[in-house]
């Protein structure tokens, strides 16, 4: 209980000193837990545990499409690649089809990967006036 108790509040502690670029990487990170989550109980057949972490992955992934910036032609391209993980998901679970949550899991993990490449490189990027 006391570990469990400080695991809590250390993840706290970390989300509330995490930069907005770090929120969303654990954000991303927290997506493909509970991705994992939703795979692993719908081939272990238990539909409600998996809908549940199912629905923590849409929630995610909406807020996602709600934060982008839809000036920059990317935020459409990222638009479109979320709209195709919600399709996923919402079939997926629907139709209890684990190749869509699947297909679903690979684009975020790419978009993740994509985001944590950004932030590396952006930190090596000098600092302008250097």
């Amino acid at each position: 209980m006391v570990n469990s108790q400080m695991a809590d509040v250390y993840k706290k502690q970390q989300i509330m000193t995490s930069s907005p670029q770090q929120l969303t990487l654990l954000l991303y990170n927290g997506a493909l837990k509970f991705l994992n989550e939703s795979i692993l109980a719908m081939e272990q057949g238990d539909k409600q545990k998996s809908h549940n972490a199912n629905l923590r992955v849409q929630a995610i992934v909406s807020e996602f499409v709600l934060t982008l910036d839809m000036k920059y032609e990317i935020s459409i391209t990222w638009a479109q690649l979320y709209e195709y993980v919600e399709h996923c998901l919402i079939q997926g679970n629907l139709n209890q089809d684990v190749n869509l949550l699947k297909q679903a899991k690979e684009v975020l993990q790419e978009l993740r990967d994509a985001w944590a490449g950004a932030m590396k490189q952006t930190r090596l990027a000098p600092v302008a006036g250097e």
